[in-house]
């Protein structure tokens, strides 16, 4: 397959064949990939595909698919190929400035839902480095009444979530450009704060694999075991949640027992792990701490 023309013949089915062949070391399941990426060029749905086999690209839409192949090809995500991600029951749009949101992320938003805190209830709620805004917006939906904060570090991002929030109907949260907590009211406080902050080592070799290579880093890697933005948001996370208010991190697959044991040793109790849908563990959290009335931020 060339950037000059995919295949010589022009029919759709052709095409996809050659894409397909083309993607199969790349891929699980080329022709899908295949199929979706001639529907972003053709501005179709994949049914048409099938019911019109026969039909003949023109030479700009097979030169734009041509390229869409070679971009994916050289590893760059179809997400951002895409410029859209879907997310539980909604779709976001996505750019190189923001982590792809993954399916693994949904056990962060069921996990939140499934906190034993009042739904009609106006409650403070916080997510910490909101990307695309895909946790934020989730909650929004799923629970009008609680007030949502997200926070993230780039402006890029956050304009994206912005966007992403008008667009799916949830303007009203309120999103902050802030480090973690610094750049919040001191006097803000939280019944609920949920994070899916970086948490790959530093020298971790998935890093060189192209599709994570593409997305921003600052989003993906947290010093040399993983763990350097967990300690930091929830030692201060502990000063900004309200009495028995609740944390929930999401985190890598083999990192469950010392997020575990970084939040019994800050003082959390009921700390539980919740599981992704490949019964890795994903997601722990647990209840503020009693901390005396004196204790003061920079303490840990």
């Amino acid at each position: 397959m060339t950037t000059d023309d995919p295949a010589p013949a022009t029919r759709i089915d052709s095409l996809l064949t050659a894409a397909a062949a083309a993607l199969e070391p790349l891929e699980d399941a080329p022709r899908l990939e295949a199929e979706t990426l001639l529907c972003q060029v053709l501005g179709w749905r994949r049914a048409r595909l099938y019911t019109h086999p026969e039909h003949c690209p023109s030479a700009a839409e097979r030169q734009a698919y041509a390229t869409l192949i070679a971009r994916r090809l050289a590893g760059e995500p179809l997400a951002y190929l895409l410029g859209t991600q879907p997310f539980r029951d909604f779709t976001l749009a996505v750019t190189p400035a923001v982590l792809i949101p993954r399916a693994d992320t949904e056990t962060l938003v069921d996990a939140a839902l499934a906190t034993a805190l009042p739904p009609e209830a106006p409650l403070a709620v916080l997510d910490l480095g909101t990307g695309s805004g895909a946790v934020a917006i989730a909650l929004a939906r799923a629970r009008p009444a609680w007030q949502l904060t997200a926070t993230d570090l780039s402006e890029a991002a956050l304009a994206l979530a912005r966007d992403n929030a008008v667009q799916l109907g949830v303007p009203e949260i309120d999103f902050r450009l802030a480090d973690w907590f610094e750049g919040l009211p001191d006097d803000r406080h939280y019944d609920l704060v949920v994070s899916n902050p970086p948490y790959i080592a530093e020298n971790d070799p998935h890093l060189a694999q192209p599709g994570l290579a593409a997305e921003p880093r600052q989003a993906l890697v947290a010093g040399p075991d993983g763990l350097d933005a967990l300690g930091r948001i929830a030692a201060d996370a502990r000063h900004r949640l309200t009495p028995e208010g609740w944390l929930w991190l999401e985190h890598g697959h083999a990192q469950g027992a010392a997020v575990r044991d970084l939040l019994r040793q800050l003082g959390y109790h009921a700390i539980s792990t919740r599981r992704d849908a490949g019964g890795r563990e994903r997601v722990t959290g647990g209840c503020a701490p009693h901390l005396p009335k004196a204790t003061t931020k920079d303490q840990t």
